[in-house]
C-alpha cells in the first residue's frame, strides 16, 4: 500500500525551516534546504518531542531536537548525536506543481 500526503506549498516553506504535517495517523516533519525537501518522522526517538520545532542544520542535512539536542539525518533518519539511539522514519518527498508531496510506502 502506498500513501500520498499533501504537505503544502513548496514556496511557503522557507529554506532552512521545517513544518509539521499530520495526516492519516502520521506526524511528519517536512524540511526544506535550498531546492530540496525532506520528510522525516516528527517525533524524536528519545523523547516525545516534535522535531519540526528544532533547528535545521543545512550544511549537514540534519534536524536537531530542541529538548535534548539529539540530531537526526534527514536522509536516513539515523541519530547522529546522543541521547537518541534509535532512528526515526524517513519518507520520500517530492515537489509536484509547486506542492510538496510525501509518499509513504
Amino acid at each position: 500500500m502506498s500513501l500520498r500526503i499533501l504537505a503544502g506549498s513548496f514556496d511557503e516553506l522557507l529554506s532552512g525551516t521545517a513544518r509539521k504535517v499530520e495526516a492519516d495517523g502520521y506526524s511528519i516533519a517536512v524540511v526544506r534546504i535550498g531546492d530540496d525537501v525532506y520528510a522525516i518522522g516528527d517525533t524524536c526517538s528519545h523523547a516525545d518531542v516534535s522535531l519540526s520545532e528544532g533547528e535545521v542544520i543545512c550544511e549537514t542535512k540534519e534536524i536537531e531536537c530542541w529538548k535534548h539536542g539529539s540530531a537526526f539525518s534527514l536522509e536516513t533518519g539515523q541519530p547522529l548525536t546522543l541521547p537518541a539511539t534509535k532512528p526515526v522514519p524517513v519518507y520520500d518527498a517530492v515537489v509536484v506543481d509547486g506542492m510538496i508531496e510525501v509518499h509513504i510506502s
